[in-house]
């Protein structure tokens, strides 16, 4: 018997005398495979989060750690501070450790275009030549285009009404980081918590879906069209989905499932799985424009179908289109690492920026004289159509509806997203309303309160 044959029957008992005493189950093997995606996506959270906040709005580590990184989703609210992250000021990168065969979650900051989240696995990319960021101050144009000229005097009813919201007695737990409110297209009253400020962002959550119905209104796409989905198209066959329209999926009508109804969708958010990947792969679970699901998949899909219609240079460029032309130099929509933004839910913004983006709906799109949307457009997207939620709210075209039934006038409107970001408008007031917040889970902000507060204060 040869050498090289001894050494291949030798192996069984090599490998025996290798493994453990005690095999893993299949649950088990399940379980800790479980336990470490968790672990990765509590990374790239934490890398996303310091990456922006740290390089597109100016904070220091310590104060994203304090409020973006505190009281976030269960699963990963105590995983987050032990996972050790650094930070690369000439590089403008975020690296965060979770398991030591894989290599750190990374998210990279790249001017215009804010951070990029790495997939999980990825490398951190090679030596970057990048100045560093520098968050922009104040534009010295007059309002609303600039900063200059700003003199809010609220009354006292006001002042004791946006107190009171800093303080906490619009939900119990909540954290104010500002309000701005409008009056007339005026700022009226403007307060911010320490360390924040009139050009301090943060992220938008699902403020960023009312955004985006925006910006389908300025691509003057049609929207009753069905939706330009490159993955939907096959030569197998006809793909049902390919008859879902712009409008159904603005109007979270697609009929699409998606693992959760909502926004949970943590994979693009946290994971790095490019909107390509996971929003265009779900199926279809009841026949589109039947049913009411609030979903981040059908607006990312909206998103996705504007980057196929228009190409990708007119595709990049339109965020920025609609951010310069109303003065929001502080705003920034962020995408995955394949280049597609993330619609519903990525986009970091100032209260300032979001308070010029109400008074821009408010006015029908019409800006400095010059319109904007096309008319109508606004209607459009306040008045509801199709199935509606189960709530007392109702919903138009990626903006939700308020009026009586919340104690506020008819014909009332919000951009509203996770932990408390809102942007109110009460045309039949004249009224802009915006409340950013970092709310733990499960703590909600009564924006329809804190609104009706603010019209009934003289």
């Amino acid at each position: 018997m040869n050498v090289v044959m001894r050494r291949f029957l030798a192996l069984p008992a090599l490998i025996a005398l290798a493994a453990p005493a005690v095999a893993q189950s299949p649950q088990s093997v399940r379980a800790d495979d479980r336990a470490n995606y968790v672990r990765a996506i509590a990374a790239g959270y934490k890398a996303a989060f310091l990456c922006s906040g740290v390089f597109t709005a100016g904070r220091t580590e310590r104060q994203v750690e304090a409020l973006d990184l505190r009281g976030i989703y269960p699963e990963y609210d105590e995983i987050v501070p032990t996972l050790a992250a650094q930070v690369d000021r000439r590089a403008g990168t975020v690296s965060v450790s979770f398991d030591r065969q894989l290599p750190a979650r990374h998210a990279v900051w790249t001017a215009g275009k804010g951070c990029t989240l790495a997939p999980i696995g990825a490398p951190l990319p090679g030596a970057r030549r990048t100045a560093p960021p520098r968050v922009a101050g104040a534009d010295p144009r007059p309002w609303p285009l600039g900063d200059a000229g700003i003199a809010p005097r609220p009354s006292e009813a006001v002042t004791r009404v946006v107190d009171r919201a800093l303080d906490g007695a619009y939900g119990r737990g909540s954290e104010t980081l500002g309000v701005v409110v409008l009056r007339d297209g005026r700022i009226v009253a403007e307060r911010y918590r320490d360390g924040f400020g009139p050009y301090v962002a943060n992220r938008t959550w699902s403020v960023a879906k009312s955004i985006t119905g925006t910006l389908v209104g300025i691509s003057g796409i049609d929207v009753r069209r069905p939706a330009d989905i490159p993955e939907w198209r096959s030569r197998y066959g006809a793909d049902p989905r390919a008859r879902i329209t712009l409008d159904q999926l603005l109007r979270m009508s697609s009929g699409l499932h998606s693992d959760t109804a909502g926004n949970r969708t943590d994979a693009i958010y946290f994971g790095g799985t490019a909107v390509t990947e996971q929003a265009t792969s779900w199926p279809l679970s009841s026949r589109p424009g039947e049913r009411f699901r609030y979903a981040n998949n059908d607006i990312m899909l909206v998103a996705r179908a504007l980057r196929s219609s228009l190409g990708d240079a007119r595709y990049r460029a339109l965020p920025d289109r609609l951010f310069a032309t109303l003065g929001m130099r502080h705003t920034v929509a962020q995408s995955d690492w394949q280049d597609n933004l993330i619609a519903s839910s990525d986009m970091w913004t100032t209260a300032r920026d979001l308070a010029r983006l109400g008074q821009f709906w408010l006015q029908d799109g019409v800006w400095e004289g010059r319109r904007i949307l096309p008319a109508g457009w606004m209607r459009y997207m306040t008045t509801p159509a199709g199935p509606q939620p189960d709530r007392s709210e109702g919903y138009g075209a990626s903006i939700w509806l308020f009026g009586p039934a919340q104690g506020l006038p008819a014909g009332s409107y919000s951009a509203q997203g996770n932990r408390g970001q809102y942007v109110m408008v009460v045309p039949s007031h004249r009224l802009v309303v915006v409340r950013r917040g970092e709310d733990p889970t499960g703590t909600r902000f009564d924006v329809a309160r804190f609104t009706a507060d603010l019209i009934a204060a003289p």
